[in-house]
């Protein structure tokens, strides 16, 4: 049965996977790992939950899928992307603009100078 928006958002959903600050805190954490691990139950998981790449989070049905998946494009790309420190909740409100600035603000700042509009002096 095809979801509201259409039959491909169902789809899109299921193929999610951890976001990369998710995975970049699994990578730093082994704690953060494990506890995701054990949400999953194994016997659900492919091959048993033996087989993961923590990277791309996924599991793999045999050790020689994993090694495959390993020289593959995907995996390389995706450890690419991990290389970047994720953004922090600060540095995301600096860059809007509510960053915290406990300094005081500069009296120019503050003075707005009106010029008459062109062409009104005369009125």
């Amino acid at each position: 049965m095809p979801a509201i928006r259409g039959p491909k958002s169902k789809s899109k959903t299921r193929r999610h996977t951890r976001d990369l600050d998710q995975i970049h805190a699994d990578l730093s954490v082994p704690k953060h790992l494990q506890q995701y691990k054990d949400t999953k139950a194994a016997e659900d998981l492919p091959g048993l939950g033996e087989w993961y790449c923590a990277e791309c989070a996924k599991w793999f049905e045999s050790a020689s899928n994993l090694e495959a998946h390993e020289r593959g494009k995907p995996h390389k790309r995706r450890v690419r992307q991990l290389r970047e420190e994720p953004y922090t909740q600060k540095e995301a409100e600096a860059a809007v603009g509510l960053g915290t600035d406990n300094g005081k603000r500069a009296a120019s700042a503050m003075e707005v100078v009106e010029e008459p509009a062109a062409g009104m002096e005369d009125v």
